[in-house]
């Protein structure tokens, strides 16, 4: 959903390559039909099928198993994730409104951001429709794992394929926590360069978008991302053990009613929440600034559901 924007065109392209799906279904309000037929002369397993407009989306979510909302208008220098609240939320509300009607049982991964936001808005949505279920309602915080990844393999000279850092809380600016001291392989750094580090992970999304200088914000990292989160679930929902991600979801771990933590992914989407795991004070610590932002944006989100109502 949010097939032809910038973030849901490379990631077209990516899900068009992955050998597990067998019907991408592509939804916009522009291009859609342009998008799909380019992807559908790329020679791989999965038939493409382009909707556009409110009137398309009964035929383009039917019998979906995943779908994934990219949609939304991107960040701009000196906007926050928060500017983008109004237009992104609207949008994030209806098509979780026609998720409800048209595919109630499928798996949701809410990328649009501020994600923080988006993921208890469509929540809201699906309840009252009478069709939620906590354990199919993922926010796509992947980026933060795959920059944390990146950025540790550069500084360590590391393999990043064999890099894996989680990062909990949830997917903007302070609530981004890296457990730096849960990656595997092991890795330390001195107190100062620990800390710019964390820094530069919660601050990565604003780096690409000061460097695009107006152009749009993370668009080719995120389609990455989110491709690989759909891939996990995807293996997951085919019966494969043992699948890992970490994701903004319905949470009892803290205080907040949503949280990232690393979730063990099975055939009815969140199999099993892993939690924390052992915290240094440091890490404990950042968590605990992260709260009160955390809080907000949820309850934002919350009350534009229900004040819309």
């Amino acid at each position: 959903m949010g097939a032809s924007g910038g973030i849901g065109q490379p990631m077209s392209l990516l899900l068009k390559l992955n050998p597990r799906i067998s019907h991408l279904s592509l939804y916009d309000i522009v291009h859609t039909p342009g998008v799909a037929a380019d992807l559908s002369h790329c020679s791989t397993k999965a038939k493409v099928t382009g909707h556009m407009g409110p009137d398309q989306l009964k035929a383009c979510l039917e019998g979906c198993d995943i779908v994934v909302i990219p949609a939304g208008v991107p960040r701009k220098p000196g906007m926050t994730r928060d500017d983008l609240f109004n237009t992104n939320a609207s949008i994030v509300r209806d098509l979780a409104e026609a998720c409800s009607k048209f595919c109630p049982e499928a798996i949701l991964c809410i990328i649009s951001n501020p994600v923080n936001s988006t993921v208890p808005i469509a929540s809201e949505v699906l309840q009252k429709a009478g069709v939620y279920n906590r354990n199919k309602i993922f926010g796509v915080s992947t980026l933060d794992i795959v920059r944390s990844n990146t950025f540790i393999a550069q500084a360590k000279g590391l393999d990043v394929n064999q890099v894996n850092c989680p990062v909990v809380g949830g997917h903007s600016g302070v609530t981004i926590v890296p457990l730096i001291s849960q990656c595997t392989p092991p890795v330390s750094f001195p107190q100062d360069e620990r800390e710019k580090l964390i820094v530069r992970i919660q601050n990565a999304g604003t780096e690409v978008v000061e460097a695009k200088a107006g152009a749009g914000s993370a668009t080719l990292s995120m389609a990455y991302a989110g491709a690989r989160f759909t891939n996990s679930m995807l293996e997951a929902l085919n019966g494969e053990e043992g699948i890992v991600e970490c994701a903004y979801v319905r949470s009892d771990e803290t205080e907040a009613k949503y949280f990232a933590t690393p979730l063990l992914l099975g055939k009815n989407g969140l199999e099993k929440n892993l939690g924390l795991g052992k915290l240094l004070d440091y890490e404990a610590d950042l968590i605990k600034k992260a709260m009160p932002e955390l809080k907000k944006n949820i309850e934002k989100g919350e009350e534009f559901v229900n004040k819309k109502a």
